[in-house]
């Protein structure tokens, strides 16, 4: 099996990728210290259809096999990109019912690359989803870690949890979290039974990991839920919020609820609901209560953005009528196309990366028909620039307009600011009270999975 090509195919290819999903999203990744070289299988769930795969690629730092199903390398242009980064095909039984033994020289071709201290790819789920939780994992990434393990690879498994805000939305936060990674013993010499229970043994393992770096709740409202608990805990400790490991915490305690205690949970989830629709009636969250508007901080921020306004403004509005095409393009496209929601990322991602080039050569051709040769050099140096300056002052005065909205609403409105963080602090107060009674038993929880994996295979 040829691998990953770490020549300029790979590196361009991969320059391109990550360049594009950092303009696509916001992205936070997180890594532990240490370079993971050696035989390394990364798992990830896979709520984003192709951009999951790219999500991996773009930021881990070593070559990397993917496995991908078999229909995309029939995508003119997208298959030739997978073979050329020596991606390998699975066969999913919806997709050639007769074909899926070929799987086994996937899986053989899988376990030569670790075996050869290479890296692969693989999403354990077997199928992009929008559900709020992982979906069944299934067995084939501990059946490539069985075999090469049992061919004396000293195999490792890292989890990636992949956390999308809203994973259809453009600059909207993505977190690329790195967990830590199960170290996958020797089966020895085992077969049959004995076989078949290792693989079930790491593929739980598989499974854990993989909670452990993702949210996983019932229903999508749960996760608005733990977002504004989680900002009114963090308010109330005096801690920064957004943090993941106490998300995680409070996802698993909503579980725990769920289960020995339903009504406690209703009676939280509709008051805490409540208040964030009151919140957001005012275009504010629970962090937005502590804000204290001073003078010298106000001017200040009207004289910034006011100079920003003057300065920008052209810019910006040039920037609207030069790319306001292969915007709305894309945009009627992903509303107008009949896809599933865990694919709308992927058309637009896909249709903006395969637009950008074609637009620029446009903007060059006319800037030559115009100016000649120099209004084609200056299209081509300019152009990308005015693009990302449009983003960002977009970007940034919908952040403006939404910080000038809740200053009119609550910081002008003393009696409504006080009677939300009166309730903020009441509701704040009943999150600290439950979190403080479960939080052992959801950092138990945690505790007690990951590790090195040593199925039970010989037993």
């Amino acid at each position: 099996m040829s691998g990953p090509s770490q020549g300029g195919f790979y590196r361009v290819v991969r320059a391109v990728i990550s360049f594009a999903l950092g303009l696509f999203y916001r992205l936070q990744v997180v890594k532990p210290v240490g370079a993971l070289d050696g035989p390394v299988m990364f798992v990830g769930n896979h709520p984003n259809s192709i951009i999951d795969p790219a999500m991996v690629f773009a930021t881990t730092e070593r070559p990397v096999t993917f496995l991908a199903r078999e229909p995309l390398f029939r995508v003119p242009l997208f298959g030739a990109v997978l073979r050329g980064l020596g991606a390998l095909p699975v066969y999913r039984k919806q997709d050639h019912p007769g074909l899926t033994a070929k799987n086994e020289g996937t899986l053989d071709a899988a376990a030569t690359a670790l075996q050869e201290g290479r890296a692969i790819t693989i999403f354990p789920e077997g199928r992009s989803h929008s559900e709020p939780q992982l979906s069944e994992i299934k067995t084939g990434a501990a059946r490539i870690a069985f075999r090469a393990a049992k061919a004396g690879a000293k195999v490792r498994i890292v989890p990636v949890g992949l956390t999308y805000q809203q994973k259809h939305r453009f600059r909207s936060r993505v977190r690329v979290e790195v967990g830590k990674p199960i170290e996958v013993e020797s089966p020895g010499e085992v077969s049959g039974d004995a076989e078949a229970l290792w693989v079930r043994g790491l593929t739980v393992q598989v499974a854990d990991g993989l909670r452990d770096v993702t949210m996983n709740v019932q229903r999508w409202s749960d996760l608005q839920l733990i977002e504004t608990g989680e900002q009114l805990y963090a308010l109330r400790i005096g801690e920064q919020d957004r943090d993941p490991d106490r998300q995680r915490r409070f996802a698993r305690g909503i579980d725990i609820l769920s289960r020995e205690d339903p009504q406690l949970l209703e009676q939280l989830r509709e008051e805490v609901m409540s208040f964030r629709g009151r919140l957001g009636m005012v275009a504010a969250d629970a962090k937005d209560l502590s804000l204290q508007y001073r003078r010298p901080e106000l001017l200040r921020f009207v004289v910034r953005n006011l100079a920003s306004v003057l300065v920008g403004l052209p810019l910006f509005a040039l920037g609207l009528v030069l790319f306001c095409v292969p915007f709305m393009l894309v945009r009627v496209m992903s509303r107008t196309v009949p896809l599933s929601q865990d694919r709308v990322a992927t058309l637009k991602f896909v249709m903006a990366l395969a637009l950008t080039p074609l637009w620029q050569a446009l903007l060059c051709w006319l800037g030559f028909r115009w100016l000649g040769v120099q209004g084609a050099v200056f299209a081509l140096c300019a152009a990308m620039p005015l693009a990302l300056f449009t983003r960002y002052f977009l970007e940034r005065w919908r952040a403006v307009l939404r910080d000038v909205f809740t200053f009119f609403t609550l910081g002008s409105r003393a009696r409504l600011k006080a009677l939300l963080l009166v309730e903020g602090e009441r509701l704040a107060a009943k999150i600290e009270k439950v979190a403080v009674e479960l939080k052992e038993r959801t950092m138990t929880a945690k505790g007690a999975r990951g590790g090195t994996a040593s199925p039970p295979a010989g037993e």
